[in-house]
């Protein structure tokens, strides 16, 4: 029993979580509709308080609620712009990467471990190349799309990382992604200047493409014994 009473204390905790959700439709804001409409109220009445509502919103979508990463980049473009949305969302990102990083390490070890090791790559990069450093690993899990996001944020909890190098390397590395798809929500949404923003994330599209192909090819495709 004792083996399990952490993973016991945070499902309390996400049970909790789920049902003041439900009570309070704080998730519905991340889901489009009425909630993103009072969001869009809340940055013309006091910006700042928009700003913690999202991050808040964030943070609790990155632990508990599972969304796709990309959600959260374009409800920030939408309701913040491109510089300030890009800020917030990576910040609100970082926090919930983290958030997440210290549940898998302090409350959900023993059933992410076998999660992450049924993806091969996960599994060779996290555990079987004890060698590599922390930067380059979070430089291949953040710069190349073959990894779940919400994964492996809980699975670098169960890895030897350091919180501060996890904290840093995340936040650093999500910065192209974030960027891209910031910019390209502006785009899409904007009544002026839509062109600017679109031809912007265009560049910015390249920019990670070419990156996680200089990072997949360096790092990923070279024969096992050069690695």
């Amino acid at each position: 029993m004792k083996r399990y009473w952490k993973l016991i204390v945070f499902a309390a905790l996400v049970a909790l979580v789920l049902v003041l959700d439900h009570i309070y439709g704080w998730s519905d804001a991340l889901r489009g509709g009425d909630g993103l409409a009072l969001l869009r109220a809340a940055v013309r009445e006091d910006l700042l308080r928009a700003a913690a509502l999202y991050c808040v919103l964030t943070v609790v979508g990155c632990v508990v609620l599972s969304l796709p990463g990309v959600t959260f980049a374009v409800i920030a473009g939408v309701l913040f712009g491109p510089w300030l949305g890009t800020a917030l969302c990576l910040v609100a990102t970082t926090l919930g990467a983290v958030a997440a990083f210290l549940a898998g390490r302090f409350f959900l070890k023993d059933a992410i471990e076998p999660l992450v090791r049924k993806n091969a790559l996960l599994d060779r990069l996290l555990f079987e190349d004890a060698g590599r450093s922390d930067i380059v690993l979070l430089m291949i899990t953040r710069l190349v799309p073959l990894f779940p996001y919400n994964l492996q944020n809980f699975a670098y909890g169960v890895t030897d990382i350091s919180l501060g190098a996890y904290s840093l390397y995340t936040f650093l590395f999500m910065i192209p992604g974030v960027a891209l798809f910031t910019v390209g929500s502006v785009g899409l949404t904007a009544g002026s200047g839509r062109w600017g923003y679109l031809a912007a994330a265009a560049g910015l599209l390249v920019l990670v493409v070419l990156l996680a192909w200089a990072v997949k090819r360096r790092y990923l495709d070279r024969p096992e014994k050069e690695k």
